[in-house]
């Protein structure tokens, strides 16, 4: 939840929702974040809404700097998730690019572009986010070999693995993986503070991880000897 939204549906100040979300965080109860607050750990994922607007200049700083670094005239996968989304928001100005996502909010993005193909999976729609899962959108997945796919993950441990709460996403994320020549992560630090059931991959597996803020030492020790590029925004 962001503090903003917390002190409009309680009216009361900012001020006070900070101290509140203080309290809790000391007593063990949630893990405070840039703007807000999310629960430690749990089974479910927090909405889409409260999402989007967490951490969104850390986002759309990391959205930059993935797309900087993705070239024209490709095949690139992008799939669910508010990161994604901003990376989409990036390639506006990108030609030539055949995108494959199993997420509608990423399809409707780049239907603005007009110098860039856009297929969506299909699949079962998730209508609280707008994400295509499934064995339908699997089963499509393995009809393509993909230059590029940038992913986002719900959590991440210190261990460096890739999490989330849905195992049909799951499924579909670790279907992109084995049809991706290379793969983007892209994920802010909150992620470090959250946990999730299902494991998606290692970033062991991944090829370069954007991210806003250096990883703790024994993290970041990992991906150098792993080989994963870690890139933060200056």
């Amino acid at each position: 939840m962001t503090v903003e939204g917390l002190a409009e549906h309680f009216g009361v100040t900012l001020q006070t929702i900070r101290r509140d979300l203080t309290d809790l965080a000391e007593a063990g109860r949630l893990e405070r974040v840039h703007g807000g607050a999310v629960l430690r750990s749990g089974t479910a994922n927090i909405g889409y809404e409260e999402r989007r607007s967490l951490k969104s200049e850390a986002k759309r700083a990391i959205a930059r700097a993935c797309a900087a670094e993705i070239p024209n005239n490709i095949s690139l996968f992008l799939n669910i998730g508010t990161s994604t989304e901003a990376v989409a928001v990036e390639l506006m100005h990108h030609e030539n690019l055949m995108v494959v996502t199993n997420n509608m909010n990423v399809a409707n993005i780049l239907a603005g572009n007009a110098k860039c193909d856009v297929i969506l999976t299909g699949g079962q729609l998730r209508r609280a986010d707008g994400g295509l899962i499934g064995n339908l959108a699997t089963e499509t997945i393995k009809q393509f070999k993909f230059d590029l796919a940038v992913i986002g993950c719900s959590a991440l441990d210190r261990e460096g693995d890739l999490l989330d709460f849905d195992i049909q996403e799951v499924s579909v994320s670790q279907a992109i993986l084995r049809q991706s020549r290379k793969t983007f992560l892209v994920a802010d630090q909150s992620k470090l503070t959250r946990s999730a059931p299902a494991r998606i991959a290692s970033l062991a597996d991944i090829h370069t991880f954007f991210t806003d803020q250096p990883l703790p030492p024994e993290l970041a020790s990992a991906c150098q000897s792993w080989g994963t590029k870690v890139v933060v925004p200056s």
